[in-house]
């Protein structure tokens, strides 16, 4: 595998450096396209072939010092190498040095004196047409201002321009003031309706030096000449003015120009590249030349080493049978006498573990099972403790140690007694598991209530023995937290019965106030003073329950039908600010912190729904503290551990009642005598939407608290 592994490398090295010559020999044929890169790819295929040989140094020098240690099919790998190095050197060396005679001789082929003094003579020739032609149409040009000179008629002036273009095969004769302002011109250009003015640059010239004559490209690839001149005033007080001459060459010109200055120039540049060139084929050549040796005596390892592979192989197979060890099978990579011994070898080898293998079976389907269990109990959401035929603790999961509050792995092999020691809040439970071990029970299951740090837990718990046919068999006890799914079902069926409660109550509480007041506006003036005393009492006592009871209602249909979050980012330290500041500017002696944690920012809650969590814990504190002067203090944390954030709500008042501390969020549950149980209630509802968890303590310090736990979510 690794000699395999190490010809796919040197193969794929190999490819490269094959890529980078060809980008080496197009650099010396292109240089516009890999000029800049021709050191650099110099450099590399010098490095990569480097690289290549100093791979077959270290496999060269491995097989040497297999030679000197006697190493099996050492002596014949060598010798097998050595027969195919000559043969591939001595055929590549001809081969190089005729191609590079070849390459020598065919580019100086390409350099031959004649071709350069004909391309020489054909570009003077064509430059003198050019310039003959400028100075012809200059000649015309200066004669024709001489006449316009003496011309005064505008219309003398179109007839002579139109009748000297048409003679001079001009495209355009065009008359133009100093500054540029066109005064009359003649054009066959039916594509132009304004004459083509001549630029600042040509107005200079002619002012500087009396002519301008130059030759511009068309727009249909062809070449024009653009002559202008001064045309003197009949007056030294007249303006002088510019004639200009725009004169087609025809395209079979401009076409024969541009192919003898192009071949020019390309005999130029490879003049130029010619040692270069030579030097890159040369390079090119050679580089692969080198590569193709190189890749040939790396072959002849690899295959060398393919060869004489099934005798090493019988050697370790050999060896590792006079170990012991009988699952060694040797591949089989050919049908020849090799392959036949080395076949007849594993059998021998599979008929002597075959024994050994029974053996060992049963050994791994024990460890397999074992390994499963563990698996299986690692990741049981319930949790489960198992107990041997004395009563002793063997096993346990993490789920129990989750469930629990402790883990007990430090209490394996301990008596079932001693583990209430280690759970002080779990009495129940282990009394029901030393019951059900004791009754020798085949299969029980109870329901247990237990305390711990977040309060009490309610679980489902049943047993079993592991033999029924052994009485001094284990037990295995499963118990599952059932908490929150015993309170999801009591909100939801509390959430129906207040869903019923608003629909069945509110329909008569408004025609039984409307009636009361009906009855007082109409009667309280016809009765004496006693009896319209009693009636407005009696209304008036009507009406306050009636709006009681809508509280109570309205209330009941929140809890009921609670309204979608809406998410905003709200810096909770400033909204738990915000709702201090309405308590602290009321008549309430109730003294009011806030320990905030400046290191917490922005958070995605619904600042509406929390700030109606925040007024109801801080108006129960206050209710709590009624009649002292106590102290409510506001305080929040981020916890890096969790990534969440904890808003604890605490007071020094008479603390929870310790028998109701578990029931005080259910519905109806309240220590007021005019609450309606639901404030508690509706504030775990929000923080459970939030996806946040709300729990009351008492803590030791005295007084009560209350901890909001919220998933920190900034996005």
């Amino acid at each position: 595998m690794r000699n395999s592994q190490g010809f796919a490398l040197t193969l794929i090295l190999s490819l490269a450096l094959l890529g980078a010559s060809i980008l080496l020999s197009q650099s010396a044929q292109d240089g516009d396209l890999f000029g800049d890169y021709f050191a650099a790819l110099i450099i590399l295929n010098a490095v990569g072939i480097a690289i290549l040989a100093l791979l077959i140094f270290f496999q060269v020098r491995r097989l040497v010092s297999a030679f000197r240690a006697r190493a099996l099919g050492s002596r014949l790998t060598l010798r097998f190498i050595a027969t195919f190095a000559i043969l591939a050197l001595v055929p590549l060396a001809m081969v190089y040095y005729f191609s590079v005679q070849f390459l020598s001789r065919s580019i100086d082929s390409w350099f031959d004196v004649r071709i350069e003094k004909a391309l020489d003579d054909a570009l003077l020739l064509g430059r003198s047409t050019l310039e003959a032609t400028k100075l012809e149409v200059i000649r015309q040009a200066r004669t024709a201002a001489r006449r316009i000179e003496i011309t005064t008629s505008s219309v003398q002036l179109y007839n002579l321009l139109d009748k000297i273009r048409a003679s001079g095969a001009f495209d355009e004769m065009s008359l133009h003031s100093s500054t540029g302002r066109i005064l009359a011109s003649s054009s066959n250009l039916s594509i132009s309706l304004v004459p083509d003015a001549p630029g600042e640059d040509v107005l200079g010239k002619v002012r500087r030096d009396g002519v301008y004559a130059e030759f511009e490209p068309t727009d249909d690839e062809g070449l024009r000449l653009r002559v202008a001149v001064p045309v003197s005033g009949l007056s030294v007080s007249s303006p002088s003015r510019v004639l200009q001459i725009l004169y087609p060459l025809p395209l079979r010109y401009s076409r024969l120009g541009e192919s003898v200055e192009s071949a020019s120039t390309e005999y130029d540049r490879l003049k130029y590249l010619r040692g270069p060139l030579t030097l890159s084929f040369v390079l090119s050549l050679t580089l692969i030349s080198l590569m193709t040796l190189l890749m040939a005596l790396w072959a002849s390892i690899y295959i060398a080493q393919r060869m004489l592979a099934p005798l090493r192989d019988l050697a370790e197979g050999t060896r590792a049978v006079s170990r012991g060890d009988y699952d060694k099978i040797l591949p089989v990579d050919s049908g020849d006498e090799l392959g036949v011994l080395v076949d007849s070898f594993n059998r021998m080898t599979r008929e002597i573990g075959a024994a050994q293998q029974t053996v060992l079976e049963s050994q791994r389907w024990a460890e397999s099972e074992r390994a499963y269990l563990d698996t299986v109990l690692t990741h049981l959401s319930a949790g489960v403790l198992s107990f041997d035929g004395t009563q002793h603790l063997k096993t346990c999961n993490p789920a129990s140690a989750r469930i629990l509050g402790t883990d007990l792995k430090g209490c394996i092999g301990s008596p079932i007694e001693s583990l209430a020691q280690a759970l002080p809040g779990a009495t129940a439970l282990i009394e029901a598991i030393n019951q059900g071990m004791k009754e020798q029970i085949s299969g029980w299951q109870k329901e247990i209530r237990i305390s711990g740090g977040e309060g009490r837990h309610v679980l489902i718990c049943s047993g079993t023995r592991v033999d029924s046919d052994d009485m001094n068999a284990g037990h295995v006890v499963v118990f599952e937290d059932a908490t929150e799914l015993l309170n999801a079902q009591r909100a939801a069926a509390w959430g129906e019965v207040a869903r019923r409660l608003a629909h069945e109550i509110k329909n008569p509480l408004t025609p039984i106030q409307l009636s009361a007041e009906r009855i007082r506006n109409k009667y309280l003036s016809t009765l004496d003073p006693e009896q319209r005393e009693t009636l407005d009492r009696s209304t008036r006592t009507i009406v306050q329950q009636v709006e009681a009871m809508k509280t109570m209602v309205n209330a009941f249909s929140e809890y009921a039908r609670p309204a979608p979050l809406q998410r905003a980012s709200t810096d909770l330290n400033q909204l738990i600010n915000d709702t201090v500041e309405l308590f602290r500017s009321g008549p309430n002696s109730i003294k009011l912190q806030i320990e905030p944690d400046t290191h917490l920012g922005h958070i995605q809650i619904d600042p509406n729904s929390f700030s109606q969590v925040l007024n109801n814990l801080v108006i129960n504190a206050q209710d709590a503290l009624a009649g002292r002067e106590g102290t409510v203090v506001i305080r929040t944390k981020q916890d890096s551990g969790t990534g969440g954030v904890t808003v604890t709500v605490q007071d020094n008042g008479p603390g929870f009642d310790p028998h109701n501390i578990d029931r005080i969020f259910e519905p109806y549950v309240s220590s007021k005598e005019k609450g309606t149980g639901l404030g508690l209630a509706i504030c775990r509802r929000i923080i459970e939407e939030h996806g946040g968890t709300i729990r009351a303590s008492n803590p030791q310090q005295g007084g009560a608290a209350v901890i909001i736990s919220l998933p920190l979510r900034r996005h």
